[in-house]
């Protein structure tokens, strides 16, 4: 829009003054700031002689719109050029259209049935106008017109920031022609996730109430889900919406809301929209009023005329600095007492309390005063309820309820005292949520807290007592906001209380480990410990603390795990494990299910944390320099920030549009890079975007590893300018690195930051000066690959402590190379059947971290060329390693989507047998006999509770595919990918082979009950069914596709397979042929992997790839049930992969499955009745004990599980 001709002929009526009297430089600053002025006008104007840039400046500026002529007029005000302001002051044009003036600030009826529906508040009863702002911010929301964008409209407590965004959107103009979607007001305030999902479900509720009735979902049950409802809903069906967001505390609520919308915020923290992506405006609310201002509110409080306020009113304004909040209390203290001005104001005068500062910004004098004159007016028993007030946490809301427990009365009269303290502007309401939620500003509460000092501990036990007495019962599980705030502050209130008794008790309690994780999440309960762990028994503390930091990602799911379950996987002498089997042994006795590891002291682990910040595969994580964070990236396209000792997540952004591939904190910590698939290298908290300098995906970045030249790093799959170095202070890379011709996949700086190591796909580590981006000397780790013509990829390099050595991994094999003559000093060898994915050597030691793509984590002394740890534990791919910067720990990320942290003292090599999950067990009275392959395809035989090796059997050429007993335990029948089978006597080793098959034989069954008799039932990929008696076959084509399943009933009547092809096959068996009497393949929508018959042949089981169980008729093929169909879109039904066996309970009324964790269902109810979560996943088999009491398994990395049902 152009200049309004009152504003031009203001310009033009004082060009002269402005000429003389400006200094341009620092005025475009400003104007730059706000947009109207762009860089290049900037320059232009400074190549002028000093005395004619302000002829520019203002030649230019009358060649502009209405917004420039604001943003001149705000910088002359922050300029202190205040008499030229006044200049131009009433000729400030009104940027709304002409034809709203006949309404007040353009507020139509329109604007005012918007903003209603929209829930933006009414002005308040005492009003006075701020035009400059108003106009300031609305300039701001004018810059949301074309894209979607961020405005934060910032500034100290108490200086009016709510009511000045609800003035800005009071405008018919820019509704109309910026939000014609409408205005949506959502009041945030101090939220946890529980209360952040309840605001946004309200908030969905309200925008979907005015769609059509089939618009109307069940609310959003977490974050994320709400999130995108939202995200739909604004950009779908409310385009062109503006949402303001007041009273924002936390990055994590404008995170969990950037949902690339049109925002105005209001907070007191100016850097909250770091974290997020978009435009982004600010306009800063000053601390004080001006004295008319102060004056006006005086006047409105008291009804009085302005000049009819005696002169004590502008020296309490004077006073108290013009503070809005100061103002507003003594205010409302005059409204009732409208002949005490002087009163008052010797209160101010005369008191001297403590100067309490928070930041050089705020000046707390006045609300201290204000504060004692307001108190001081309570009834004497009020007085007391409010300094009860002193035990709260800062920023922290709280029902009345709250109140009621501690003050021991009816929540109506608490409801009364609280809103006698808001009216005397000594308390703060939050009126949006139902019930309401009540406040204190921070200031009012260092002033309690400074008053009550000699009375905390009695104060903070006073709360503890009355908790106590009014939950004798129970601790609340209820989930509403009384029940969030006593399980989260409960345990702060007894530490404060110094009541350690109580503390251990409740801390070291598995009941209240159930309820804090089950309300308000594994990492509030982690922090306790952290926080808490000083103060308790030391050992007691760690117990619970490895719990949780072991099986936090598990506490995470929903439906919510059993704890006492997950706690009997705890080692024997654990406090945890002692109250589970406690809890357990009681639950069992009335008829609760719960299983016993009984081996697991065979199993150690070896992880510090484990943490599940990301959906999908996580590619890179690293510590910060100062050790307390990590940050994560991966598939998700998401960057994540979050404590290294709890897991509690500090920060969450969308990094690129594309898999995120790196991520590096500067040795500041100040900065985080990130690079990606998209091509893109972007540095947050600078929002620096290199986006033309790479062609390809950009695989790794990293700054140097000081800052006494910081720079950044990156290279790529380019095919020659695929290695740069940044400087963080110019828009484009400082230098290009030559010398690859083939993509780069790791790039690392010398500690020393002197050289630049790089790894490629050409076989080569070269090594860069980086003062002039020279190559200094190349490392051809090809050539260490004699034996072999295929391409050698070297995916990584990393250097040792002293910058002597240089190491790096290709394929399988790791080399130690010398820096100076490029001599291989060393080679560890590592497994052959797995690649080397990462390496990275320890700032502090001699030790080297290697991660493998069997899931594996090795530390390796260089020293001695030694192995000595394994760190088993992950479920995929490790892709990255990485030691803290002290040497003591080290994390390692996986596919498996989990971040790993590991104590470096305390890991060590395994002594156990690694098995492959193909097995059989042969149960007896007093012992369990397991048979099952390792890793090198011998066939481990072994008594459980003996611990003792019988035999060790060799002959097939490829992996053991299964393997079972006959029934008197004198034989051995394996399968395997050979697509033979063999026939074992494994105490004398002789062996009689089976062939036909022409795929891998996949699995098989026991048809004869004779102990010197072997049939089989035998099933392979090729599709065929097989019965062999002795040296007769008869076959049979039962699948277009692989037979992944086989079952014969117990009467040996029928027999079921099940297949690729998602059917499921029922047979007769008529010897010497067999008859498929039917095929199923009704509700199945995967692979059929898993089939049982029950025992009384009545019912069959099948499990799919889906997780999805299905219990059928034999009789005639219909459906009886379906496992956890209600719990379709949880964690619960998916069974964590697929449903890979099954079995009936002796009478058929419980049923056992596997995949990613076993569960026992009740089979007339289909309900799940428990879930043990092994440290692996993957499961493959389960073998049961006749009895149904002894449950035997392994899992996918080996690992053994003897389970026991306690009775």
């Amino acid at each position: 829009m152009a200049l309004e001709e009152g504003a031009r002929s203001c310009l033009l009526r004082v060009r002269n003054r402005l000429e003389q009297d400006i200094k341009p430089s620092y005025l475009m600053d400003h104007m730059i700031s706000d947009g109207v002025l762009t860089v290049d006008e900037e320059e232009k104007i400074r190549t002028q002689v000093n005395m004619y840039q302000a002829v520019e400046l203002l030649e230019l500026l009358l060649r502009k719109d209405n917004h420039a002529y604001i943003s001149f007029y705000n910088a002359l005000i922050k300029e202190a050029y205040d008499d030229l302001a006044n200049l131009l002051h009433d000729d400030l044009p009104n940027i709304s259209p002409s034809v709203y003036k006949s309404f007040p600030d353009g507020c139509t009826p329109y604007v005012q049935t918007v903003l209603s529906e929209g829930g933006v508040p009414q002005r308040p009863v005492v009003f006075v106008s701020r035009p400059e702002l108003v106009n300031r911010i609305r300039e701001k929301l004018y810059r949301l017109q074309k894209e979607p964008g961020w405005v934060t409209v910032f500034g100290m407590a108490g200086s009016g920031k709510s009511v000045l965004a609800a003035e800005a959107v009071r405008h018919h103009g820019l509704i109309e022609e910026c939000f014609p979607g409408g205005v949506h007001w959502l009041s945030i305030g101090q939220l946890d996730k529980p209360d952040l999902l309840a605001k946004i479900q309200s908030l969905c509720f309200r925008l979907e109430q005015s769609l059509d009735s089939q618009s109307l979902q069940r609310p959003p049950n977490s974050l994320d889900e709400a999130k995108e409802r939202l995200r739909f809903l604004m950009l779908r069906r409310y385009p062109r919406s503006l949402l303001i967001l007041d009273d924002i505390w936390d990055s994590t609520v404008l995170k969990a809301l950037d949902i690339h919308c049109r925002i105005l915020l209001t907070t007191r923290n100016r850097s909250l929209t770091d974290s997020v992506s978009g435009a982004k405006y600010e306009v800063e609310v000053e601390s004080g009023l001006e004295d008319n201002k102060g004056l006006e509110i005086l006047a409105l409080y008291t009804k009085t005329k302005l000049q009819g306020l005696p002169e004590e009113a502008r020296s309490i304004v004077r006073e108290c600095k013009g503070s809005p909040l100061v103002v507003s209390l003594i205010g409302a203290l005059l409204k009732d007492k409208p002949n005490r001005w002087r009163y008052y104001l010797c209160q101010l005068q005369q008191k001297q309390f403590k100067r309490i500062r928070k930041s050089s910004s705020y000046d707390y004098d006045a609300l201290d005063q204000a504060m004692a004159a307001s108190i001081e007016v309570l009834p004497d028993e009020h007085r007391d309820l409010y300094k009860d007030l002193t035990v709260l946490e800062k920023d922290i809301k709280i029902p009345a309820k709250v109140l009621s427990v501690l003050w021991d009365m009816e929540p109506e009269e608490v409801e009364d005292i609280l809103e006698e303290f808001v009216n005397k502007s000594l308390l703060y309401v939050d009126s949006n949520n139902k019930p309401y939620l009540y406040y204190l500003h921070d200031l009012q509460l260092d002033f309690l807290v400074e008053q009550n000092r000699n009375e905390l501990e009695s104060l903070h036990t006073k709360v503890v007592r009355q908790y106590q007495q009014h939950y004798k019962d129970g601790h609340p599980t209820s989930g509403d906001d009384e029940c969030l705030y006593w399980i989260r502050f409960l345990t702060y209130h007894m530490a404060k209380a110094n009541l350690s008794q109580e503390l251990y008790a409740l801390m070291f309690s598995l009941d209240w480990v159930n309820i804090k994780a089950q309300i308000m999440g594994p990492a509030h309960l982690i922090n306790d410990y952290v926080e808490y762990g000083p103060i308790l028994d030391k050992e007691v503390y760690r117990h619970f603390q490895e719990f949780l930091s072991l099986n936090g990602h598990q506490l995470e799911q929903r439906p919510f795990p059993d704890v006492v379950q997950l706690a009997l996987s705890e080692p024997h002498n654990s406090e945890v494990y002692r109250q589970a089997l406690v809890k357990a042994q009681e639950g069992a006795s009335r008829g609760k299910l719960y299983i016993d590891w009984l081996n697991k002291s065979s199993v150690e682990s070896l992880s510090l944390l484990v943490i599940h910040p990301h959906q999908g595969s996580i590619y890179s994580a690293c510590f910060s320099h100062d050790g307390t964070k990590i940050a994560s990236c991966g598939a998700s396209k998401m960057l994540k920030v979050f404590k290294s000792k709890s897991g509690e997540k500090l920060m969450e952004i969308q990094a690129h549009d594309e898999e995120v591939l790196c991520c590096a904190f500067s040795p500041d910590d100040r900065l985080l890079a990130t690079c990606s698939s998209d091509k893109k290298v972007k540095v947050s908290r600078l929002d620096l975007v290199f986006e033309e300098e790479h062609e390809e995906q950009v695989n790794h970045c990293q700054f140097t590893n000081t800052t006494r030249r910081l720079l950044l790093a990156t290279c790529s799959n380019d095919k020659f300018l695929n290695v740069k170095l940044w400087n963080l202070n110019k828009p484009s890379s400082q230098n290009t690195v030559f010398g690859h011709f083939e993509p780069v996949n790791h790039c690392c700086f010398s500690p020393d930051d002197n050289f630049l190591s790089t790894s490629s796909n050409d076989g080569t580590v070269k090594l860069f000066q980086v003062s002039s981006a020279n190559e200094w000397k190349t490392i051809n780790v090809r050539e260490m690959f004699t034996e072999s013509d295929e391409e050698v990829l070297v995916k990584c390099s990393t250097w040792t402590a002293d910058g002597k050595r240089i190491i790096c991994a290709a394929r399988n094999d790791v080399w130690v190379f010398d820096v100076e003559t490029s001599d291989m000093l060393l080679e560890i060898r590592t497994n052959r059947l797995s690649m080397v994915q990462y390496c990275h050597a320890c700032p502090t030691s001699n030790l080297l971290a290697i991660a493998y793509s069997n899931y594996a984590v090795e530390l390796w002394d260089l020293g001695s060329n030694k192995k000595m740890a394994d760190c088993s534990g992950h479920l995929s791919w490790v892709q990255r390693v990485q030691f803290s910067p002290d040497g003591s720990q080290l994390l390692s990320c996986s596919d498996d989507q989990t971040v790993r942290l590991w104590e470096t003292k305390k890991v060590h090599t395994s002594s156990a047998v690694c098995l492959k999950r193909d097995s059989d067990v042969l149960f007896t009275d007093e012992e369990i006999i397991v048979s099952a392959a390792d890793n090198c395809n011998r066939l481990w035989i072994g008594i459980i509770y003996w611990n003792r090796l019988l035999a060790t059997l060799l002959g097939h050429t490829k992996t053991v595919l299964h393997c079972q007993f006959s029934q008197n335990g004198q034989t051995l029948i394996t399968s395997s990918e050979d697509t033979t089978i063999r026939v074992w006597r494994w105490q004398s080793g002789e062996c009689k082979v089976l062939q036909g098959h022409k795929e891998q034989v996949r699995c098989f069954s026991l048809l004869s009950k004779s102990p010197t008799e072997t049939t089989l039932l035998s099933w392979s990929f090729d599709g065929t069914v097989k019965v062999a008696l002795t040296h007769m076959h008869i076959h049979r084509t039962a699948h277009r596709e692989a037979i992944l399943s086989c079952h014969v009933s117990p009467d040996g009547c029928f027999f079921a397979t099940t297949s690729a092809d998602k059917m499921i096959k029922r047979c007769a068996r008529l010897w010497p042929d067999f008859d498929l009497l039917s095929g199923l393949r009704i509700g199945h929508q995967d692979c059929v992997r898993s089939c049982r018959f029950s025992w009384d042949s009545q019912r069959l089981a099948t499990g799919d790839d889906n997780g999805q169980i299905r219990l059928w008729s034999v009789k005639d093929g219909s459906l009886l049930k379906i496992c956890s169909r209600d719990g379709k879109d949880g964690m619960d039904s998916l069974h964590g992969g697929w449903v890979t066996d099954l079995h009936f309970s002796p009478d058929d009324s419980l049923l056992v499955s596997t995949g990613g964790y076993i569960k026992w269902w009740n089979v007339d109810k289909g309900e799940a009745l428990q879930t043990f979560f092994p440290t692996g996943s993957a499961l493959k088999k389960i073998h049961v004990s006749p009895d149904f009491s002894t449950f035997v398994t392994i899992d996918n990395i080996g690992i053994l599980y003897i389970l026991q049902r306690l009775m």
